[in-house]
């Protein structure tokens, strides 16, 4: 077992890349996002303490390669389970085992609500549900008309449109690089739309 620790903005994985083990993370979050040919960027889920990325666990269970990108959206800390370990933990470690995998029955609830909200949800509630997250309880929120594409799984140009239309209605504040929520009851109400 191996010790990791890493500042904001480290590259874990990238596409291609075999898995160098399991990570269990101590403190942190990474964000897993995947780009498609076009340029056009995803974000799959992010991995805190206590979760397992899908990523890695398909790697060391199907022995594939990674196919999405990981970055340290915060500093990390934790271990790294080389890939025997892993396999004997799963196979001898119940408890392990149990923990493993509730994780990845947690994940794959994340990954029912991504097709969710792309497939059944229209897209000012999906931007609203986004807004209000990175939010949490402050109104300020350092983000790019970029980022919330990734998001939201859609294109920039239409997150800035979205985005004008919210401040003509008087729910967001915009400004380079931040963004301020001034109405958060109607947001939610879109947001349950």
């Amino acid at each position: 077992m191996s010790r990791l620790s890493c500042p904001a903005g480290t590259v874990l994985f990238r596409p291609g890349q075999e898995c160098p083990g399991f990570v269990r993370l101590t403190a942190g979050r990474i964000k897993v996002t995947l780009t498609a040919a076009n340029g056009r960027e995803v974000v799959l889920y992010r991995v805190g303490p206590g979760d397992v990325c899908l990523q890695t666990f398909a790697c060391l269970t199907d022995g594939r390669s990674y196919a999405a990108e990981g970055v340290a959206e915060t500093a990390l800390e934790g271990e790294i389970l080389p890939h025997a370990a892993f396999q004997q933990s799963m196979s001898e470690d119940e408890a392990f085992r149990s923990e493993v995998l509730t994780a990845v029955a947690r994940r794959f609830a994340d990954y029912e609500q991504l097709v969710e909200d792309v497939a059944l949800i229209g897209f000012d509630a999906r931007l609203a549900r986004v807004l209000l997250r990175l939010a949490q309880d402050s109104d300020e929120i350092r983000v790019t008309h970029d980022a919330l594409a990734a998001e939201t799984a859609s294109g920039r140009a239409f997150v800035t449109r979205r985005l004008r239309e919210f401040a003509r209605m008087g729910l967001v504040e915009t400004g380079r690089g931040q963004l301020r929520i001034l109405d958060r009851r109607r947001l939610e109400q879109i947001a349950g739309d």
